[in-house]
């Protein structure tokens, strides 16, 4: 789980700079790296960019912190799962600073990025919208590693310690929920309910609405809080059989057919099982139309398509990676020539100086900047300048063929999906006592 923030730096970019790469915060600055900038020199390379900025404003650079659970994470992977964060969301086109901090009692990340591009040298926009996808990136990437994500709406304006506290007021509710589930089968009717319950160890209260206390929680919880199966009402008519759950809204498309087997709704209530027979009935014609209508004809044939798709959506997955690659190379090269040329008429007043020593003293971060980027021109085979005009066309083309590679992987990403509900689907019907094997060792 992590909970990120960001915030614009408006001025004292070196001080914040000189927080997050502490020695004492960052394992003596084995936590410290950096894109397209010399951690360093972060503050000059930004400075130069700023200056070149097509757009106006106070910005200098914005500030992410990514804030992971106590334990949940080691410093390492936290350091990763933030350089994928970076990346992703920058695109390669902003230089940044990437910190983790074990300083406090759980690991976060610092990243603070220029506020102006490589490439078109345009402000960083940050709004909600720029946010809300830094919050799906980073919940996604907690997925990716086993870490736990914040559900949405949880988080929302919330720091670790209120969502912490709201994540504990939940438990009770869940484990409420689950000691009404398992006890609802046992029961005659209401009073027994109640009285089950209270042999659970819960505390009830009955007033204009029922509620439960169990042992160590502070204040009760009202049973019509969990939800509309959770009522009263509902769980009356659930001990006596009746209750129907309020169905889900038609949906069109192929969804996966429910195992009444293993289903304990079923198993409660027989209005549930009705609904879950008629939903397996529509989903079998559906997958049924979707075989007919795709040609496929035999088990083979539906696992070879399987197999095209899964390699197909691979290979998309690949070709965006290596255009994203070369977009992030471009924007470094862009930038190193740019630096190059806006430098170079302060290096040809250095080479005329009659004092090289005093002029290299009052202005060594900037030459320095200067012999870093021809070093790294020099490194990638250039003898001379490369045209800045046909960089930027360039990277304007690879940046349209990106776009059109993103929209090639999400459809087969959704073609790969569509396919392993029907292969489900189907697996469900032929090899049953599989799928049951396979829910016991989920």
């Amino acid at each position: 789980m992590a909970i990120t923030k960001i915030h614009p730096i408006k001025s004292t970019l070196k001080m914040a700079l000189d927080y997050i790469e502490n020695p004492a915060k960052t394992d003596e600055k084995m936590l410290v790296s950096s894109f397209a900038c010399s951690y360093e020199t972060a503050d000059i390379e930004f400075e130069l960019l700023l200056s070149q900025a097509m757009q106006k404003g106070n910005n200098l650079a914005h500030h992410l912190i990514q804030s992971f659970a106590p334990g949940e994470t080691t410093p390492e992977q936290a350091h990763e799962i933030g350089r994928q964060l970076a990346d992703e969301v920058l695109q390669g086109k902003y230089p940044y600073v990437l910190t983790t901090h074990i300083d406090k009692g759980h690991v976060h990340n610092h990243i603070i990025f220029c506020a102006v591009d490589m490439v078109n040298q345009r402000k960083y926009v940050s709004n909600r919208q720029s946010y809300s996808y830094i919050r799906r990136t980073s919940d996604r990437l907690c997925k990716e590693h086993n870490l736990s994500v914040v559900m949405p709406g949880q988080d929302r304006g919330k720091n670790y310690a209120e969502w912490d506290a709201h994540r504990k007021s939940t438990s009770w509710k869940a484990k409420l929920k689950a000691a009404i589930d398992t006890t609802i089968p046992q029961a005659k009717d209401f009073d027994d309910f109640l009285r089950l319950l209270q042999e659970q160890g819960y505390e009830v209260k009955r007033c204009k609405y029922v509620s439960f206390r169990a042992p160590g929680q502070k204040r009760f919880t009202r049973c019509k809080t969990l939800g509309e199966t959770y009522t009263e009402e509902a769980i009356i008519e659930r001990i006596k059989g009746r209750f129907v759950e309020r169905k889900p809204k038609e949906n069109r498309k192929i969804s996966l057919r429910i195992d009444l087997e293993n289903s304990i709704k079923a198993q409660q209530s027989a209005g549930y099982e009705k609904w879950a027979k008629l939903h397996n009935l529509k989903q079998a014609a559906r997958t049924l139309n979707f075989l007919t209508e795709h040609e496929i004809e035999s088990y083979p044939d539906l696992e070879s398509r399987v197999a095209e798709i899964t390699a197909a959506s691979t290979e998309a997955a690949a070709a965006l990676k290596a255009a994203e690659r070369r977009l992030a190379e471009m924007a470094v090269l862009i930038k190193d020539v740019t630096t190059c040329k806006e430098l170079r008429p302060l290096v040809q007043e250095y080479q005329r100086a009659a004092d090289k020593k005093q002029f290299r003293r009052r202005y060594e971060g900037t030459l320095i900047l200067y012999e870093a980027a021809t070093k790294a021109l020099k490194e990638q085979g250039f003898q001379k300048l490369p045209d800045l005009y046909s960089l930027k066309a360039e990277y304007k083309q690879l940046a349209e063929q990106k776009d059109q590679l993103q929209r090639q992987y999400a459809e087969a990403k959704r073609q790969m999906q569509e396919y392993d509900i029907i292969k489900q689907n189907v697996d469900g019907v032929l090899f049953p006592n599989h799928r049951q094997e396979r829910n016991k060792t989920r």
